[in-house]
């Protein structure tokens, strides 16, 4: 691959497997309080978001949507909580790549964006709040 996780695309679209190294190291990145509450959440690396997933959120256009965090944030949660799923990241494959080719960013950059603003998503963060997160991530 080379550059190809820099702003040009490789001769071959990274697969399922490149995108979660890239998140999983976006994760490893994210500094404590936050890191230790992560153990739990689940990674998902999908092509698309499924249709029920974007009728949901009213989205017609399978790639607007590059990442989601299903889950109840942190602060929501209660001790008494049991038998539900764990909280789960997807990231959106081909959407990704489509945003990838776009922007001209990093490929690298651009997961570890979505990464930190899903993870933002688990802790009920503000976009101002989850900004300062993705600069602590770096």
């Amino acid at each position: 691959m080379g550059s190809g996780m820099s702003g040009q695309a490789p001769s071959h679209a990274p697969d399922a497997a490149a995108i979660e190294a890239l998140a999983r190291d976006a994760l490893a990145r994210i500094p404590e309080p936050f890191a230790t509450h992560l153990g739990d959440v689940v990674l998902l690396v999908e092509e698309f978001a499924d249709d029920e997933t974007l009728d949901g959120l009213g989205i017609e256009d399978p790639f607007a949507l590059t990442g989601l965090y299903h889950g109840r944030p942190i602060g929501e949660k209660s001790a008494f909580d049991s038998g539900g799923l764990p909280d789960r990241i997807h990231l959106y494959r081909r959407a990704i790549l489509d945003e990838w080719c776009d922007t001209g960013v990093s490929l690298q950059a651009l997961v570890s964006h979505i990464v930190v603003h899903e993870v933002g998503h688990h802790f009920g963060l503000s976009d101002a709040d989850m900004h300062a997160l993705e600069d602590a991530a770096g």
